[in-house]
């Protein structure tokens, strides 16, 4: 199985939930990576990019190899990672889609063109997760619309690029209204922060 990245950049990153006081918003965003490292550990190595000290001892707890984020954004975040790992695949999976399996990550791997690269676009346009037959295809165009961007690129590079329909990896948390439509298909850990 391919190697799995996972950048976090701790609560700080989720401000449109910024409703929660910061307390609150800190405990939902490692409950959320806590559920998707849960399901990334027993599909691969995982590797966990963040600077946060409080994400690193959710990575330690999951056996995660850490790696420290440069701090320049989630796309030179990735990059770092992927020069972590080893050659071959990798996914990058984004630390706030809670609803992630072991399943689903296994169907991004399927996806993921033999030289090309599989994205999942988010209901927003964003890129949530990423299949990548080599690190080289990856370029750091996350952001709105990025999924699109992703697209572009592989066509630029002359590699197929596949939009994979992976309903959970598509949800993200990035609002209250979304932790309240996902509410019975997150992860344990979302959910226990959720009830707090």
């Amino acid at each position: 199985m391919p190697a799995i990245v996972v950048p976090f950049r701790g609560a700080a990153g989720k401000q449109r939930l910024s409703p929660l006081p910061d307390g609150a918003r800190a405990v939902l965003s490692l409950a959320m990576l806590a559920d998707v490292l849960a399901a990334c550990t027993v599909v691969g190595e995982t590797v966990l990019v963040t600077s946060d000290e409080d994400g690193a001892r959710v990575g330690r707890e999951f056996e995660a190899r850490l790696v420290d984020d440069p701090g320049s954004g989630q796309g030179a975040a990735v990059a770092t990672a992927l020069r972590e790992v080893r050659n071959g695949s990798t996914l990058v999976v984004n630390a706030d889609v809670p609803c992630a399996t072991p399943a689903d990550l296994r169907a991004l791997a399927a996806a993921t063109p033999e030289d090309g690269l599989a994205y999942v676009a988010a209901r927003d346009g964003t890129t949530n997760a990423l299949g990548l037959a080599a690190a080289t295809l990856f370029a750091p165009l996350y952001g709105p619309g990025s999924a699109e961007r992703f697209r572009v690129h592989a066509h630029a590079l002359c590699v197929p690029a596949v939009p994979a329909s992976i309903p959970n990896l598509a949800e993200d948390v990035d609002s209250l209204e979304d932790l309240e439509r996902l509410e019975m298909r997150v992860g344990p850990r979302t959910l226990a922060a959720r009830a707090r």
